[in-house]
């Protein structure tokens, strides 16, 4: 069975890039412009994965992890980080919102696909 990823992205050109580097990878793809987006996305469907940005509009990536982790149905969900922040502070707040990994921008297509195998073990 083909893993489900979703990723949460303001940037079009790192959606595209994160979408052509996981569906090459086998990976089926849904795409969301910002937490709130995520968040609707992910109530209407179950995914395997999820890869977010942090600074977005409307609902940045902390936020819509701290949400999506009061929903039982998406309590063990890994999410990844991929953002230009590297504070370590940022990366611990992330953490503790539920956030399984980080991954800094600009990044390489085959680290993330790397990551994603690791944690979904497939």
């Amino acid at each position: 069975m083909t893993a489900s990823i979703l990723t949460v992205d303001d940037s079009a050109s790192i959606r595209l890039t994160t979408r052509v580097a996981l569906s090459n990878a086998g990976y089926t793809v849904t795409e969301a412009v910002d937490g709130q987006d995520g968040l609707a996305k992910l109530n209407s469907g179950q995914f395997d994965m999820i890869v977010t940005d942090l600074n977005m509009p409307n609902m940045d990536g902390l936020t819509m992890i701290r949400e999506l982790r009061k929903l039982p149905a998406h309590t063990g969900v890994p999410v990844i980080f991929l953002t230009t922040e590297s504070d370590a502070e940022m990366k611990q707040q992330a953490k503790a919102a539920g956030a399984t990994g980080w991954l800094t921008k600009p990044f390489d297509p085959e680290s993330l696909v790397k990551i994603v195998r690791k944690v979904l073990g497939r």
